[in-house]
């Protein structure tokens, strides 16, 4: 049995050390940020991922204490421990809260600061009690101020939609960090970490020398877990999973990048797994979406609909510059930077002569949960039949009984109340594409590109291929004549499996379900 507990959901450097958790070592990107040359360092990172744990690990660091850190890497590699004084700011607490509540929040995180060099104020303002909590540190200690501010931008993600609640909340923050470019020459560190890049906060519009770290590749591995560290670091870990599964350690390392791995920060970056989700998976036991099951990201559902943004237009990939991802939040004229920011995208490729990336889910994990918080938006609230019919459907493929398959989908369909503001083909493409992609035993792609055209879904079990082409009051006849006529089924003659067409013909108009289908 492995001797250390999983730390799962602990954020605190001091007590993972203390009270004999598992740490994966990232003390040497600790030294390596410390010792960049650059003051202001902001790191964005997909929630879950770390980034709190890092900033408590930089508090550690710069409070002095050396003996946390025995027997890490930057044990041998800093040779002063100089002690400053730290000023740690988390927003996390920040979420879901009117202005007055905000204001009240910064205050108290100010006043659990200020505790610690006798400061008692009452002044209304944030940012004059910012700045007379720098300059009070600095005048006891006779030393520059750290400053880490953890999730910078949490009090702003659920109404990043709302262009009115955002402006307030948004001024509310510029105001509040804006005393840091004033005391510049008191200050030795600042560190921000975040999901989103806001442009308009005065940390980045005023602070114009802040070095974004997110994307380069010396910081790709920073947060998240290699693969090497899951060989090496967490080895006894996984062989504990491996045994309670009774799997070998290739088919262990085989699921648990299935589902947790395929994260790229940067144009050379190793795979990077997500770590709440492994943590989660080695402690429990269980293969499950853990990342999704711990918060919906409501946020994104939301800025689907406002930019009217279809499940397809991502779930199978897309290229796109640096500029077209990486960019400020509320100015973004797509919904790609949030996507990618936010990891329900990610690196995938690149192509140097055309300065292009390509990105795409990263995961199953990240598949599945998406897929499964777009059933309320696209298909119906009432998830448990969704569920069950998506069993039902599998278990048909599984004996090669599409008929049946069909059936299911239609019976299901048929409870769905119809709705007249959603009469239209890619509503009702979308649900199905949805409803196909909770078959998670198998390979599914929606919008397959051929020589000749596009499959709307490619459906591959362990014994068959299924090219499926939806019509909207068209015949199904003509749906097959499609996959006939474009040669679809060519692109999998090597693949060694039959291959069943099928042509379904969908009413919008009348019905909003299925009226008839075609298989050969």
């Amino acid at each position: 049995m492995t001797t250390k507990f999983y730390p799962v959901g602990i954020q605190t450097f001091s007590e993972i050390i203390i009270k004999n958790y598992l740490y994966v070592d990232k003390t040497e990107y600790i030294y390596r940020m410390t010792h960049y040359g650059k003051k202001y360092l902001f790191l964005s990172r997909p929630r879950r991922f770390g980034k709190s744990l890092l900033a408590s690990t930089l508090q550690s660091y710069f409070e002095g204490k050396k003996e946390l850190f025995k027997g890490l890497a930057i044990e041998n590699l800093e040779k002063e421990w100089t002690e400053f004084p730290v000023l740690h700011f988390s927003m996390a607490g920040g979420k879901h809260m009117e202005p007055d509540a905000l204001q009240r929040y910064l205050l108290f995180i100010l006043k659990q600061n200020e505790k610690k060099y006798g400061i008692e104020i009452v002044a209304p303002d944030p940012n004059v009690r910012l700045l007379n909590l720098v300059n009070t540190a600095y005048e006891q200690t006779g030393k520059p101020v750290v400053v880490l501010i953890d999730e910078y931008d949490a009090p702003l993600l659920d109404v990043v939609h709302e262009e009115t609640q955002l402006h307030i909340l948004r001024d509310i923050m510029r105001n509040f960090y804006s005393p840091l470019k004033d005391c510049d020459s008191k200050l030795h560190f600042v560190f921000l970490t975040g999901i989103t890049k806001f442009s308009q906060l005065s940390i980045f519009s005023e602070l114009n020398n802040i070095t974004n770290i997110s994307m380069l590749p010396e910081y790709a591995g920073i947060c998240g877990f290699t693969k090497e560290e899951l060989l090496t670091q967490m080895q006894e870990y996984v062989q504990e999973f491996s045994n309670t599964k009774n799997w070998s350690i290739e088919q262990t390392i085989a699921k648990l990048k299935e589902y947790y791995d395929g994260y790229h920060f940067a144009l050379q970056s190793p795979d990077i797994f997500n770590p709440f989700s492994l943590l989660s998976c080695l402690s429990l036991k269980r293969v499950d979406p853990y990342w999704f099951s711990s918060g919906t990201p409501t946020y994104l559902i939301n800025m689907m609909k406002k930019f009217d943004v279809n499940f397809t237009d991502f779930a199978e990939g897309m290229e796109a510059g640096i500029s077209d991802f990486d960019a400020p939040t509320e100015t973004m004229t797509t919904l790609t930077p949030l996507l990618y920011q936010s990891g329900y995208i990610t690196i995938k490729d690149y192509d140097e002569d055309y300065d292009s990336y390509f990105l795409g889910i990263p995961n199953k994990e990240v598949r599945l949960g998406l897929t499964k918080a777009l059933i309320p938006y696209y298909v119906t609230p009432n998830t448990l039949v969704t569920n069950n019919t998506t069993r039902n459907m599998a278990r048909a493929f599984d004996k090669e009984n599409i008929e049946l398959a069909l059936q299911y989908l239609q019976t299901f369909l048929g409870t769905i109340p119809y709705c007249a503001n959603t009469d239209y083909e890619g509503h009702y493409q979308q649900m199905l594409y949805v409803i196909f992609s909770l078959l998670t035993n198998y390979s599914m792609q929606v919008e397959v590109r051929t020589h000749c055209g596009r499959i709307d879904v490619v459906l591959e079990t362990s014994s068959r291929i299924y090219l499926i082409e939806t019509k909207f009051d068209t015949p199904a006849e003509k749906a097959i004549q499609q996959i006939l006529d474009n040669g679809y089924a060519d692109a999998y003659k090597n693949q060694n499996k039959p291959v069943t067409m099928v042509g379904i013909n969908f009413s919008v108009k009348e019905t909003a379900n299925f009226v008839e289908w075609l298989i050969k």
